[in-house]
């Protein structure tokens, strides 16, 4: 196969053939992130999905993103460069299993995590993000009982933040549930001029000790304008490219996962490669399929999301 500057090229070339957008997640590669016309969190990149010009989106991310783009765009191409980069946040929630916890909650509004399936979010009331989850809460009266899930621990959190409680399904990340308080502590014992940032899908008794806590999005936001030269930073360590990009005089060191692995590394995303990336364009395959009846099912709370965000 060819070299990486030589399939860069090719990808690019392919864009303008194709008309196509390519939409990469910032827990790729660098080198997929570097050929992307938009790089971002799910809230950003379920936005570009949302609007732009382009007849064919190629998605570098996982399973549910792509499908997400499908279900915004049923007329056009939707491409992912590996149809196996799955989810296992969004497979801990089976369909059956969470239509049974909704029938036991007739009465509760449900909303829903974007990483979850498209027969997941057609169950749901309001699709929501880490970069949003907050503030489409808010929205919803103090009386009113809310499901949330697939991730119990961004649930949990917003549940400590606001104070109100919350049916929580039981999933998780495993990539930030692998995150422990006494790795965590030890690395900041070893960093004394590290600030911690973390994601609010790590567990509680890593986010206790964070000096900020925040989405993707945000945490690369935190590290431009905090005054911090470095950081601790507990989410996938793909974003580290992008702050180092933004900061290359600031420090970034990623939160450990154990003595072993020091890295909580995201497998799925990482699945998408140059090659895939290329090939996928080539064959104009995987294409991502959704049944119309379930997209337009699974449409309306993405929909309600982006207007209450």
């Amino acid at each position: 196969m060819a070299a990486s500057g030589e399939l860069a090229g090719k990808i690019g070339l392919l864009k303008k053939e194709m008309n196509a957008i390519v939409l990469a997640h910032y827990y790729t590669l660098p080198e997929i992130q570097q050929v992307a016309d938009v790089v971002g969190d799910s809230l950003a990149l379920a936005r570009a999905a949302e609007k732009n010009s382009a007849d064919v989106i190629v998605f570098a991310g996982v399973y549910f993103m792509a499908e997400t783009a499908k279900i915004i765009n049923p007329d056009k191409l939707v491409l992912m460069p590996d149809l196996y980069a799955g989810c296992p946040l969004a497979d801990s929630c089976p369909v059956g299993e969470f239509r049974a916890f909704k029938q036991r909650h007739p009465d509760a509004l449900v909303i829903t995590y974007i990483n979850s399936t498209a027969e997941i979010k057609s169950l749901s009331d309001i699709t929501c993000t880490s970069s949003n989850a907050e503030h489409i809460i808010r929205q919803i009266p103090e009386e009113r009982t809310i499901i949330f899930g697939p991730d119990r621990n961004l649930g949990g959190y917003i549940m400590k933040k606001l104070g109100r409680e919350m049916l929580l399904w039981q999933g998780f990340c495993y990539v930030h549930e692998a995150f422990r308080e006494a790795c965590i502590l030890q690395a900041c014992r070893e960093n004394p001029q590290a600030e911690l940032i973390a994601h609010p899908e790590c567990r509680e008794e890593v986010l206790r000790h964070a000096a900020f806590i925040g989405s993707t999005q945000a945490l690369l936001d935190y590290t431009v304008s905090a005054p911090a030269s470095s950081f601790i930073v507990a989410t996938e360590p793909g974003i580290l490219y992008e702050m180092q990009r933004r900061s290359p005089k600031k420090q970034f060191i990623a939160a450990p996962k154990d003595p072993e692995n020091p890295r909580s590394v995201c497998k799925q995303m990482k699945q998408n490669t140059l090659e895939k990336l290329y090939q996928c364009m080539l064959d104009r395959s995987p294409e991502i399929i959704v049944p119309d009846d379930l997209r337009v099912l699974a449409l309306r709370p993405i929909k309600k999301m982006l207007e209450m965000s």
